[in-house]
């Protein structure tokens, strides 16, 4: 069954969606790119980088598992496993923003020839989709939680598939360049 939600409730969200989709993308490239300005001095982050390949393995497991359940009609699984994989996804965009605005030396990828090029297709696909697919998870988010089944079946036609990916090229990235971690 299909959720009225009033046109200025409406407004309002998709305009707090819109500006968080802008504002996490500067936030991450600003403390990426920062060189440091906001670095906690001590902090060992030497960690993190496994870490994060386990949030991306466990969100893309997530994803799947979604799909599979909203797939097979079992609403409640589906929504526990999507909400899941948003949470998992938010950890672990704030362990990558701490371990980048933390480290002293960044890993250099030290492969050669045609794998090179490989790596770099994967990180700069990852990197871009990552940013596009933040304003479509939060959409699918809201359209589920409101109810608007319908616009929520639309978006997730592409937001799912570029989330996984997303997802999925995170942990294949992090496999790339382990050797080459300090």
């Amino acid at each position: 069954m299909e959720n009225t939600v009033s046109a200025k409730t409406n407004k309002f969200w998709l305009s707090v969606i819109g500006t968080v989709s802008v504002v996490i993308p500067l936030a991450v490239a600003y403390l990426f790119y920062s060189n440091g300005l906001t670095r906690i001095e001590g902090l060992d982050v030497k960690f993190l980088p496994h870490l994060n390949a386990v949030l991306n393995t466990a969100t893309s497991i997530c994803l799947i598992l979604g799909f599979v359940m909203i797939k097979q009609k079992k609403v409640d699984y589906h929504r526990t496993f999507m909400m899941s994989a948003f949470v998992l996804s938010s950890i672990f965009l704030i362990s990558y923003v701490i371990y980048h605005n933390n480290q002293l030396e960044p890993a250099r990828y030290g492969g050669e020839g045609f794998i090179r090029y490989v790596y770099y297709f994967i990180l700069i696909t990852h990197i871009v989709l990552a940013a596009v697919v933040v304003p479509f998870v939060l959409l699918a988010i809201y359209f589920a939680w409101t109810k608007q089944i319908n616009r929520h079946k639309k978006i997730v036609r592409w937001t799912w598939p570029i989330w996984t990916y997303v997802a999925i090229t995170g942990v294949i990235v992090y496999w790339m360049i382990s050797p080459y971690y300090n």
